[in-house]
């Protein structure tokens, strides 16, 4: 059963940095291409960036130059380094697998709340 647990949301303010944790497991992580995605109230969930490699990375263009995806395999996590944070950034964080969000199956975990305020 795949489990995807995030973690690392937070109040901060504009300027700011969270990074945040997805704990895997249920499946063979390191096999997968994983995804970053969020949601905001009353919008549908919107995709942020995704990894297969560390050497093979995309991200949204709102969020290039500022966020960094990243993957421990030997720890079945994944990261998501947020910096310059700005208020267009609060949403809750999901994780899924790449293929999960192409068929359009909603991330299973609980997602972690990020709200950028001063």
């Amino acid at each position: 059963q795949v489990q995807l647990v995030e973690s690392g949301g937070g109040l901060v303010q504009p300027g700011g940095s969270l990074n945040l944790s997805c704990a895997a497991s249920g499946f063979p992580f390191r096999l997968h291409p994983m995804t970053w995605v969020r949601q905001t109230p009353g919008k549908g969930l919107q995709w942020v960036a995704e990894i297969a490699s560390p050497t093979s990375t995309n991200y949204a263009d709102s969020v290039k130059g500022r966020f960094t995806i990243s993957r421990d395999d030997a720890k079945t996590t994944l990261y998501l380094q947020m910096n310059n944070l700005k208020s267009e950034d609060t949403a809750v964080y999901y994780c899924t697998k790449k293929t999960d969000w192409a068929l359009g199956t909603r991330p299973p975990g609980p997602g972690t709340q990020v709200t950028v305020s001063s």
